[in-house]
């Protein structure tokens, strides 16, 4: 941190609060908080995905499979929603192809365009993954007091909205 005192809307926090004073992390910044939840998530759910016979497949891979699953893409459209130059889409679609995660196939458009397409093992990866995900929010949902996750995301998605305008929902892109 910075010494400054974390703020909330009304101002700093008040650290005689009984609340805050007890619990360090009710005085940490909002992007400290979010940023540390999504890592203890996205560890737990790679653990369970292990578990579950998917270990082979990390965080990135499975944004992949979430752009591709349907029509599929491209590598360029591919390279242009992860944020990634077009090598390096092209290094990851190489990998998932040798490990039999996606195939290429003709562009239904013709010319010299391959779609990439996802197979039966990364859908069965998806149906894995959509399991776990949905398990660890009822978790969640169980430990929280009644509401409190709803409420979570609503605030959330309106903070997404503030921050990005009409811009609509940007993509989850590997930053970290």
């Amino acid at each position: 941190m910075d010494g400054q005192k974390p703020v909330t809307a009304g101002g700093p926090l008040d650290e005689r609060n009984p609340d805050t004073a007890r619990d360090p992390l009710a005085s940490m910044e909002l992007t400290f908080l979010l940023g540390i939840s999504f890592q203890l998530v996205l560890a737990e759910f790679t653990r369970r995905l292990d578990a579950a016979g998917h270990g082979d497949v990390r965080p990135v891979h499975g944004m992949i499979f979430q752009i591709l699953y349907g029509e599929g893409a491209t590598s360029s459209e591919l390279a242009e929603r992860l944020g990634v130059t077009k090598q390096a889409s092209g290094q990851l679609v190489t990998d998932l192809e040798k490990r039999g995660y996606v195939r290429r196939e003709d562009h239904p458009q013709g010319g010299r365009r391959r779609l990439i397409v996802l197979t039966d093992k990364a859908l069965a990866h998806l149906e894995a993954a959509g399991t776990i995900l949905h398990q660890l929010e009822s978790e969640t949902a169980a430990r929280a007091e009644y509401g409190t996750l709803l409420a979570l995301r609503t605030e959330l998605a309106r903070l997404i909205r503030a921050m990005t305008g009409d811009g609509g929902i940007p993509p989850l892109r590997p930053l970290w």
